[in-house]
């Protein structure tokens, strides 16, 4: 268990952190507790990561092809570059810190393997685009059935306020089958764990952890900034969200969760008629999209240089 000390905090930062995501809205407007909102996220995340975290553990595991002090390195210096980053409130993906810290270590070791990287790449491009996708159509779609149902404004509430929570434990499912990898996919067939479901249950009660100890912050806060969208479109966004990630957790590549609801929530806008994006949110997008996987890797091989791998 030891030398997966390096992924626990990392699976522990993105429960934390990704937590938000999915129940931070519910939560900030008093439409479920903290407690149980955690309780639901804690065993949708266990639940999609034992039993669909498996191919994004073997898809990080073929792209890494290293031994455990190489594993402990890159997790450490992923986990680390998510926090510099979000400490300077840049947009930050672990799955884009973890694939940069493994090229830095390969790098350094001298037998790079980058024949998976442009299937990596290409989810990633494709993440909020496809959340943007969804959401328009989940839009419309929702729009017709809602339309049809002669219900009062307060039933109407009180139902689009439950979906948002069946939604919100949805999306901590497809969080769990997809980030998983991020945590313990690169501990995969280093000698010490041979076992892709035995790596998910670690992966996945880490990262509920994250959500138990220090999720009500962060749900607090980020909700408290989506809770403008009002319930229709936030569920909207946050389902987007869900399917997308849940999407690439089926093709086995770990991808954003962040990006993937700010693409849900850019598909609301676009049917919600804005003429616009603010163009300092896409940059900030790119400049996480390039900055992270470029500090990781950096940081990786410099450690790498340092500390044995063999």
């Amino acid at each position: 268990m030891l030398e997966v000390g390096g992924g626990l905090f990392l699976g522990w930062s993105l429960g934390a952190n990704d937590a938000a995501n999915v129940f931070g809205t519910a939560v900030a407007a008093r439409v479920i507790r903290f407690s149980t909102a955690a309780a639901i996220a804690g065993v949708a995340v266990v639940a999609g990561a034992c039993l669909e975290g498996g191919r994004g553990i073997e898809t990080l595991s073929a792209v890494s092809n290293s031994g455990v002090a190489a594993a402990v390195i890159t997790s450490v210096c992923a986990a680390v570059t998510v926090t510099v980053m979000t400490l300077l409130r840049l947009p930050v993906s672990t799955s884009q810190a973890v694939v940069g810290a493994i090229i830095g270590v390969a790098i350094v070791g001298g037998d790079p393997d980058f024949s998976g990287l442009p299937k990596i790449i290409t989810c990633w491009v494709a993440t909020p685009f496809g959340a943007i996708v969804v959401a328009c159509l989940s839009y419309s779609l929702l729009g017709v059935v809602m339309n049809r149902l002669r219900i009062s404004m307060l039933t109407r509430d009180r139902l689009l306020w439950g979906a948002l929570v069946v939604v919100g434990a949805y999306a901590a499912y497809a969080l769990g089958a997809n980030n998983v990898a991020n945590v313990t996919g690169v501990y995969y067939r280093t000698g010490t764990f041979d076992s892709t479901t035995e790596l998910a249950l670690i992966g996945g009660i880490s990262i509920a952890a994250g959500v138990a100890t220090y999720g009500r912050r962060v749900m607090t806060t980020i909700g408290a900034d989506l809770v403008h969208l009002d319930a229709y479109a936030a569920l909207i966004a946050i389902f987007a969200q869900g399917v997308t990630v849940h999407v690439f957790a089926k093709i086995g590549v770990p991808v954003s969760t962040s990006q993937a609801l700010v693409g849900g929530v850019i598909g609301v806008g676009f049917m919600r008629g804005a003429r616009g994006i603010d163009r300092n949110v896409l940059k900030n997008i790119v400049l996480g999209w390039i900055l992270t996987p470029i500090a990781a890797g950096t940081l990786a091989g410099a450690v790498a240089r340092i500390v044995p791998l063999g």
